[in-house]
């Protein structure tokens, strides 16, 4: 504490005058989110009066409403609409699985993923085989027909920042049905990606390869997982129910909301900040991206409350459809392209509400050793790093379509996937303190990248 304290002091007084002028303007946009903001009565909004935002369910179209209404009321010089088609994925009901031995059945604590279909009427009843990974999957592939598979794949404990260890295990999720489907497989049940120690399954978006039949695919509860691993371990060949009325209904229409504050000298040049509106439908989304589209709309109504007045075009984009196929972000960068837009840098907030540690960002060498020399302006609030892991799914597509640089805000992981897709996602979960802090950062980036350039 006492180094941070000094180290804040001598950059006040050291010879470097602009440093000592921008430490002291990201001081006042930091006193005006710890003494004003919005964002946590904003998501409160969010997710206790919408709640659940799945793709074309009618909560989509409140949250559109919402994001109108609380851009403008922070400010946004204009605020509009951009129209494109999302998917409209159902769950159709109560997901439900059960382990079967010795004619005990055990219900376990599941839900379908993403894009999955539906078991036939009645569920499905088959023996379980419990695959550990892919290559297990070949060896055994002549085993498959017939049955269940359970992917018992675990967050790799190693990994400090957890985001490897999701990127590392869902595979399984998004590619395991058809995998196993290739090999007659008839449904699909998968250990959730989280290392919570609850039983919360969580569940997330599937992809489905045409070539093969599709099975209906479900995640299940870490602590069910296990059981069902120690079942095998004794020597059990237990069967499973598994029923899931989910099914896919034709595409639907879908907006993104977009908040305009006009630049003062370069307004056909734009800054982006967003998060993304939608999410799975078991819990309220407060982590994802509740959390995120209240950070951009905060760094949009702090900006302004001090009085900044910025060089470029900045816009704040609320997503449509990030979970499951990505439709806002591409028509975003589309009409972006096709307009000639010229993109400065485009941020995203789509990692929770946790304590800021550090940004991710795609860009060149240079790019990014310029974002490197800021952070003595942002480690008092949190930010003491600068990674290169790449860019959130809203904001990537910008790179290929209008050549912008892209960045993420990553704060603390070591929660996230508690709550990722999972019921125990509600407002309740997210700390105001620590969510203030992450717009703070990322409203102090956004007014340097607008300041200096890249």
């Amino acid at each position: 504490m006492c180094r941070i304290l000094f180290g804040f002091i001598a950059l006040l007084f050291s010879g470097d005058l602009q440093s000592q002028s921008d430490s002291l303007f990201i001081r006042k946009i930091a006193d005006e989110v710890f003494q004003h903001s919005m964002a946590y009565g904003n998501l409160r909004v969010l997710t206790k009066t919408i709640g659940p935002r799945l793709s074309g369910t009618p909560q989509t179209y409140m949250a559109e409403k919402w994001g109108e209404e609380a851009l403008k009321v922070a400010g946004a010089d204009r605020v509009y609409l951009q129209q494109c088609n999302i998917p409209h994925w159902v769950r159709g009901g109560k997901d439900q699985a059960a382990v079967i031995m010795d004619n005990d059945h055990q219900l376990l604590q599941v839900i379908a993923l993403g894009n999955s279909v539906s078991t036939k009427r009645g569920g499905i009843t088959a023996p379980m085989i419990l695959i550990n990974d892919f290559e297990e999957l070949e060896q055994r592939k002549n085993e498959l027909k017939g049955k269940i598979v359970f992917y018992n794949y675990p967050f790799n404990p190693n990994f400090v920042n957890t985001l490897f260890a999701y990127f590392d295990a869902v595979p399984y999720r998004a590619l395991g049905p058809s995998r196993a489907a290739k090999y007659g497989a008839v449904g699909v049940v998968v250990r959730s990606m989280s290392s919570s120690t609850d039983n919360f399954p969580h569940t997330g978006a599937m992809v489905y390869n045409d070539s093969f039949p599709k099975v209906p695919a479900l995640a299940v509860g870490l602590q069910d997982a296990d059981k069902l691993a120690a079942l095998v371990a004794r020597n059990k060949n237990p069967s499973l129910y598994i029923s899931t009325n989910a099914h896919t209904l034709p595409d639907t229409i879908g907006f993104n909301v977009i908040g305009e504050w006009k630049g003062s000298e370069f307004p056909d040049q734009y800054i982006v900040v967003g998060g993304h509106l939608d999410s799975w439908d078991p819990a309220e989304g407060a982590q994802d991206d509740g959390a995120g589209c209240v950070h951009s709309i905060e760094v949009l109504r702090a900006l302004k409350a001090v009085g900044y007045k910025p060089r470029h075009t900045i816009r704040i984009v609320l997503f449509t459809d990030e979970e499951n196929r990505g439709s806002g972000a591409s028509k975003y960068a589309s009409e972006a392209k096709a307009k000639n837009e010229k993109h400065i840098f485009a941020l995203e907030s789509d990692g929770g509400g946790f304590t800021p540690r550090s940004f991710s960002i795609g860009g060149s060498p240079e790019q990014i050793s310029v974002f490197r020399s800021w952070l003595p302006l942002l480690n008092l609030y949190g930010v003491t790093d600068i990674l290169t892991i790449g860019a959130g799914a809203d904001v990537d597509p910008l790179v290929e379509a209008v050549g912008a640089v892209t960045g993420e805000l990553i704060p603390d992981t070591q929660r996230y996937f508690d709550y990722h897709h999972a019921g125990n996602d509600v407002f309740e979960k997210v700390n105001k303190r620590e969510l203030e802090l992450g717009a703070i950062n990322m409203a102090a980036l956004i007014y340097l990248v607008d300041k200096y350039g890249l």
